[in-house]
């Protein structure tokens, strides 16, 4: 069998990809920012707790039984509060000091967000009466996909 090294900077062509590169100047980077305005995590954060919000009070108001209400709400729960704690963490201090510790930080967080979720949805059968899975599958699937609305409405900036 027969393998071959290949130089992890050059491409099957045999060019060199870095021989294309070239930075943006500062106009162009500045151009590029107003052209694709970053959205805030907390407005990500807070259409998700109005669709966690929407969900729980439709589920109670269509049902009449108020344990599907407080089901669909712990579900948006579960998304919301670690999505929030993540957001917290990102936007700390420490996170933001260079690029190394900005990759670190997003991979500490993102592991608590995983795990927080996670216990709160052990301790759902513990915490909520008379619990529909369900219901708060639906409170957290929606509340997940509220965070596309949130790109979706994204403010636009207008061209120039």
């Amino acid at each position: 069998m027969k393998t071959i090294a290949r130089d992890a900077h050059v491409h099957e062509d045999g060019q060199d990809p870095d021989a294309d590169f070239k930075p943006l100047t500062a106009e162009e980077a500045q151009r590029l920012r107003e052209r694709k305005p970053l959205i805030s995590p907390w407005r990500v954060i807070a259409i998700q707790v109005a669709a966690g919000l929407l969900v729980a009070m439709a589920a109670w108001g269509l049902s009449g039984r108020q344990n599907l209400g407080w089901s669909a709400g712990y579900g948006a729960l579960a998304v919301v509060i670690p999505s929030a704690v993540f957001a917290r963490g990102l936007t700390g201090r420490f996170s933001s000091l260079n690029a190394g510790t900005a990759v670190l930080g997003f991979f500490l967080w993102e592991m608590v967000k995983l795990v927080l979720s996670v216990a709160m949805l052990l301790a759902a059968p513990r915490l909520i009466t008379e619990l529909s899975w369900p219901a708060m599958l639906v409170g957290l699937v929606v509340t997940m996909k509220a965070a596309w609305v949130a790109v979706m409405l994204a403010p636009k900036r207008p061209k120039i």
